[in-house]
């Protein structure tokens, strides 16, 4: 069974682009929200996916991934360059905002981060595979980065898992897990589609992120 790719619809491949990476440390944190009934988050880097049905909460392995989370950070905060399709050139905004879930495995996985919305978006943005053995697809809820099948090749598309998807293991970077907001991973996987395209996309609204601090 394919999984999670960044040409699901039109095949075009991503080419690579120069590097970049942003230390955490210079990144802005700004609290916006957090998931409906989510439990007290523990001391660490959250992303807080704000759809038009409901929050998603998940913790960001900052220590174990940190270039996917860089990269993912910063593109959802707009410090980091990425391709516009309409002009094509290189622009420094919020990448996630307003844009949708473009593609739905039915009751495995969700995948956004194409303002497209067709799946084959060249971003502009590659980044290194970090596969650890300890980050499996062993669970639901697993945050990882898209990619087209070749090493290396992930960049701006991510997926959520509704399932634990082990033939998916050393495929792809997984980089979070989902801490609440399962419930609302689970609707979305549901919503009807055709093929694995939805036929009534469920918006991104924007990711917020978060940094909880230990107490003092």
């Amino acid at each position: 069974m394919k999984g999670p790719d960044s040409t699901a619809f039109l095949m075009t491949r991503f080419y690579a682009t120069r590097r970049l990476t942003l230390p955490l440390a210079t990144l802005l944190f700004i609290p916006l929200g957090v998931a409906q009934n989510s439990p007290a988050l523990k001391p660490g880097l959250y992303a807080i996916f704000n759809t038009s049905e409901g929050a998603i909460t998940a913790r960001l392995y900052e220590k174990d991934t940190p270039g996917a989370v860089a990269n993912f950070v910063a593109l959802a905060q707009g410090t980091k360059p990425w391709r516009d399709p309409k002009t094509g050139a290189m622009v420094r905004r919020p990448l996630y905002d307003n844009i949708t879930f473009h593609r739905v495995i039915p009751g495995e996985a969700i995948q956004s981060g194409d303002p497209t919305a067709t799946g084959a978006h060249n971003c502009g943005v590659t980044i290194s595979d970090e596969f650890l053995p300890g980050l499996r697809f062993s669970a639901p809820g697993r945050l990882a980065l898209a990619n087209n099948g070749n090493p290396d090749s992930g960049g701006c598309q991510f997926f959520i898992t509704a399932q634990q998807m082990p033939f998916w293991n050393g495929k792809y970077t997984i980089f979070g897990e989902v801490v609440a907001g399962l419930d609302v991973v689970a609707r979305i996987s549901r919503m009807p589609v055709k093929g694995e395209k939805p036929v009534d996309p469920v918006k991104l609204i924007n990711v917020s992120i978060q940094r909880v601090d230990k107490p003092k």
